[in-house]
Formats: C-alpha cells, structure tokens, sequence
C-alpha cells in the first residue's frame, strides 16, 4: 500500500532552498567587505551565513527521509534498479549542469581552458563546475554507499544514532579543524584531500542515517512530535542561541572578521551539527503538527516544487545581478544584500516556472535540467 504524501518533505526543501541562497548571498556580501576597517555588518552575516547553516546538511537529511519512507525494509533491496532511478533523477541533471556552468563561464570570461576533457572530468568528479554542484556529488556517492545505509539503518536504534553523532562531531572537528589537508605532499592525492568536503560523505553520515531511521520509523516519530512538540520547539531555539553565539564569540572574544567566523562557525562545527539536528526536528514537526495559514501553505508548495531548479540556477542569478551592480558602480551595502536576496530568489523561481511548463511540452528540458520524466500512462 502507497504511503501518504507528506508535505513537510517539500516545505523544508523549499525553505532550506531559500537558505542556501542566502548563504551565497552572505559570500558574496563578504567578498565586498574584507578589510577590517570595511568588514561588514557582522548581524546581516549572522542572519544570511550563520541562521542558515542547517540548509545543507537538512538536504541530506530530507533527500534520505523520501528514500526510506518509500523503500520497503522487508523485501530484498534492488541496487541495479535504485541507481537507475537515482541516475535520472540526480547524475542527468549533474552531468547537464555541470556542462551548462562551464560553458557558461568560459564563453562570460573568454577563457576557455576549462573545456579541456580532462578538466571537465576533474571538474565532473569533485564537482568543481559551480560552488554549489558538490552537493551532487555527495549525494551521487550517498546513492552509491545506499547498500551501507539499508544496512545501518535497519540496525540503528536511539542509543546508537547518539554515539554517532557524538562520532560525526568529533570527526568532524577534527577533519575541519586539525587535519591539514593541504600538507599532504603527493600530486596526485593532494586534489582527493584538499576536496574532501566536496564528496566524503562521512561528513554528513549522521543526518543521513537520522532521515533514514526516522523515515522507516515514521509512526514512532509521529508519536514523539506530538509528545514533545513544546521541547523541540526551545531544543530549536538553544541549539540556534548556541550557534550564533560561537559565532559572536568568535567575532567579540577572539578577534575574527566576519568572513573568519562564517568559515569557523559551519555546519559541520560542533555547533553547527547540532544545531542542523535541532533544524531537522523543528521543521518537520512544524509543518507537520501546526496548523499554517492558508495564504502561506501554496508559497510553500511552490518553493519545494520548483527547490530543486533554483538550487541549481541561483548562481546565474547572482552572477548577473553582480555584474549589473559593478557596471553601474554599486557595492554592495546591507540593504542592497537583501534587495540582491530578493531579487536572486524571485528571478530564479520565475525562470524555474517557465522551464517547468516548457519542459511539460518537450520533456528533455525537464529530464536534463530537474530529472522529471513524464508519467506514464496507466
């Protein structure tokens, strides 16, 4: 029997769409105040690089939710028949953007290295296309590890996802901030070790495995939304006050800039960890459990049907409308940062809805760029 849709999977997607953009909006903000004496507004980067934090990693988190909640634990799992499907759905759309983005800049910048076969598979394989595109990449190789994951899954329990996530805090801290990636000395190792956030997916275990266990376990989880809906709500809260206050700690105790915070205070720092598991909890039990207006629920809709398409357009976007401000001599100040924001995430859902009903016509369009096939008739 099909399970219910569930409509907290595409809100999430939709919001933490709109986080991603603002953490690429926040970069770009930073790369335009990075002298002390023009650092920028360290509370406009809180807002855009830090709140925004669990947008990443709470895509793991809901991209391992669907695969679980559809995937039937007692039946023998079909491996051949998943990476069909996954490559459709994920490797196409890559492989395609990935091209476009390369192009793209080789034919905006008038330099065209980059075409070379063998640039274009080293840029294919640590998804260095696009600053965005690595997130494909990880979640290519999560697709690939899915036999490791079935397994794991059907073995975790809540004493084992919290020694693993003790685990990937630990882990993490020390491959992002005692390891030394780029000591390694041998030329053709350096690349695997100094991209390694760009596909070793032991960064991002525990939120996956946590989408997974909580899918397969949805009644469970259910019952414990509803019991525990208030402390979610504060643990949400601490784990958000925690994040941004390494952050300022950062800023105020130790001295850093902006820029030297944003890339301390990450999603994979130990605030960060668990602030995304506060985020996960939080957003699902919300739009699960709460009543939301009416007028918001279709805004939401079309954030997480068209999510997809803007994760992997925005930098378009942002790199015409910065384009558009150096041309006329604009930098960048707070208020343009949240016109920039809006503008980025409006022009990129616009365009998202036209190629949308454009690929409704001629399906290769959404096949290569959202890995959407028609439905076939029944």
């Amino acid at each position: 029997m099909k399970k219910p849709r569930l409509e907290a999977i595409e809100y999430i997607r939709g919001i933490s769409m709109l986080g991603v953009i603002g953490i690429h909006i926040g970069s770009v903000y930073l790369g335009q105040h990075l002298t002390p004496e023009a650092a920028g507004n360290p509370h406009l980067v809180a807002l855009l690089e830090i709140f925004t934090r669990f947008s990443v990693p709470i895509f793991f988190f809901i991209s391992a939710f669907g695969l679980f909640y559809n995937l039937d634990m007692t039946k023998p799992f079909v491996y051949k028949d998943f990476l069909k499907r996954r490559c459709k759905a994920v490797v196409v759309p890559y492989v395609v953007w990935s091209l476009f983005y390369i192009l793209h800049y080789c034919v905006l910048w008038k330099d065209y290295g980059p075409l070379k076969p063998i640039t274009i598979l080293y840029d294919l394989f640590f998804g260095l296309a696009n600053y965005q595109l690595y997130f494909m990449v990880l979640l290519i190789w999560f697709y690939l590890l899915m036999p490791l994951w079935v397994w794991g899954v059907k073995r975790l329990n809540v004493q084992r996802l919290a020694l693993l996530l003790v685990f990937q805090i630990a882990l993490n801290y020390y491959l992002c901030f005692v390891w030394n990636a780029w000591a390694v000395t041998n030329p053709y190792l350096k690349p695997f070790a100094i991209y390694h956030l760009n596909y070793w997916v032991i960064h991002y275990v525990f939120v996956f495995l946590l989408g997974g266990y909580l899918a397969v376990n949805m009644d469970r989880f259910s019952v414990f939304m509803e019991k525990y809906r208030s402390s979610i709500v504060v643990f949400f809260w601490l784990t958000l006050v925690s994040h941004l206050s390494y952050y300022y700690y950062l800023l105020y105790s130790r001295g850093y800039t902006p820029l030297e915070g944003v890339n301390t205070a990450h999603q994979l720092s130990p605030t960060g960890i668990v602030y995304t598991l506060g985020a996960c909890l939080f957003f699902f039990t919300i739009f699960t459990l709460w009543r939301l207006p009416d007028q918001l629920k279709p805004v939401l809709s079309l954030l997480g049907k068209h999510s997809y398409f803007m994760y992997l357009a925005h930098p378009v976007a942002i790199t015409y409308f910065t384009l558009f401000y150096d041309k006329i001599g604009l930098r960048i100040n707070a208020v343009q940062a949240i016109i920039l924001y809006c503008g980025v995430a409006l022009a990129t859902l616009i365009v998202a809805v036209i190629m949308r009903w454009l690929g409704n016509k001629f399906p290769f369009i959404n096949k290569g760029t959202i890995g959407v096939y028609p439905k076939r008739m029944a």
